[in-house]
């Protein structure tokens, strides 16, 4: 018999059993739950990543709803154990929720959350940050001093790319693609050309009416194209962020066809999700082409890379934080819980999951809704008139 995992309980006598598998950042998400009469038990067992069996042993017998991460498996065995123990209410501490199998959750009536609306800037942010590093070799730099190697000034010591009037890449302009897109134009003044199957309205006109500003300035102005194809993206662009979904479709969109006809120089950020990126042509690629360079917060494996990546002087590589700004993970938090206590309650689900800030504004109460419930149709859950 596994021995019982470590926990802190807050409002022991609530009446309601909701337990996050993991400590979160903030306090606001505790307190909400704890106002509503729930009994909250968090996981704190130095775990990095739970079972499903640890997983079962913390819902138990009865539980209403819980809160996990993505790192979880949430399939059948899982929503079966929650149901037994009368849950109807499951959300991720995430936008994405590629580790639930969302028809077992149908299955057994779980509503399935999600934390949409609170990524945005912040994620793209992270893909600009990895953009920079990348073109100006700031990593490899940091080393360099680190390890006692800088004597002096020399006129090739890293020399990188620069960004003004280079053009950047964007496949998958949704919310946070053509936040990322917006920042390289403004504050880089790059051209761009993305790939998407819906037109990025705004985004145009946001790139024109920049374009303008600057030419009005006696500046060069920035331009925009909507590439035809995805590989279009790929010839032409100096720098390309990837913002794809993951579904069958774009499973190893960079593959080793596709990294060939980038240019020798080219910078390729993903901040999206790992196996969109055959990491292994990506390692031989890198190995090819020294002066080509990546930034990754995700990879295809995760937690690991693909043997020789981390190898790679050309490679930028940092742990999943896209999301890791304060305001974000605190708001996070507040709605993975906020979507479990309104089903608890029995709220309707919010009419536009990418409008949270009601939900985040620490001086009033949130909306009585459920900010993101992905199933919500399947289950037939009413939508807020709020």
């Amino acid at each position: 018999m596994a021995k019982p995992l470590q926990i802190e309980v807050y409002n022991p006598n609530g009446k309601y059993r909701v337990v996050s598998t993991k400590s979160m950042p903030g306090t606001r998400w505790i307190n909400l739950l704890v106002e509503q009469d729930c009994r909250l038990e968090i996981c704190t067992q130095k775990k990095t990543i739970l079972s499903v069996e640890d997983i079962i042993s913390l819902i138990g017998n009865k539980c209403d709803g819980v809160i996990g991460q993505l790192t979880e498996d949430w399939g059948e065995t899982l929503f079966s154990a929650l149901s037994r123990a009368g849950g109807k209410a499951f959300s991720n501490m995430a936008v994405g929720y590629n580790n639930v199998d969302v028809n077992a959750a149908n299955k057994y009536g779980v509503a399935v959350g999600n934390t949409p609306g609170v990524l945005t800037e912040t994620t793209a942010e992270l893909a600009a940050s990895l953009s920079l590093s990348a073109a100006r070799r700031i990593v490899e730099a940091d080393n360099f001093m680190r390890a006692g190697l800088y004597d002096g000034w020399l006129p090739h010591l890293f020399v990188g790319n620069l960004l003004k009037g280079q053009t950047v890449g964007v496949i998958g302009a949704g919310r946070i693609g053509s936040a990322y897109a917006r920042m390289m134009v403004e504050g880089f003044k790059m051209n761009l050309i993305y790939y998407d199957l819906y037109q990025a309205t705004r985004l145009e006109k946001f790139v024109t009416a920049y374009g303008q500003f600057l030419k009005a300035n006696g500046e060069q102005p920035v331009t925009w194209k909507r590439a035809s194809s995805m590989e279009e993206v790929l010839r032409e662009a100096d720098v390309i962020s990837l913002h794809p979904i993951l579904d069958k479709t774009t499973y190893h969109l960079i593959n080793k066809e596709r990294l060939a006809m980038m240019k020798k120089e080219a910078i390729l950020v993903n901040c999206s999700r790992g196996p969109v990126i055959h990491e292994v042509a990506l390692v031989e690629h890198l190995k090819a082409n020294p002066m080509f360079r990546v930034g990754l917060d995700v990879f295809e494996d995760e937690p690991y890379m693909k043997p020789g990546l981390a190898d790679m002087k050309n490679a930028i590589v940092v742990p999943h934080i896209a999301s890791a700004s304060k305001w974000t993970r605190e708001g996070m938090a507040t709605l993975a819980a906020l979507n479990v206590l309104g089903k608890i309650k029995g709220y309707p689900v919010w009419s536009d999951t990418n409008r949270v800030e009601p939900f985040l504004d620490e001086k009033s109460r949130p909306p009585a809704a459920c900010p993101s419930i992905v199933n919500s149709k399947s289950l037939g859950l009413p939508v807020s008139k709020l």
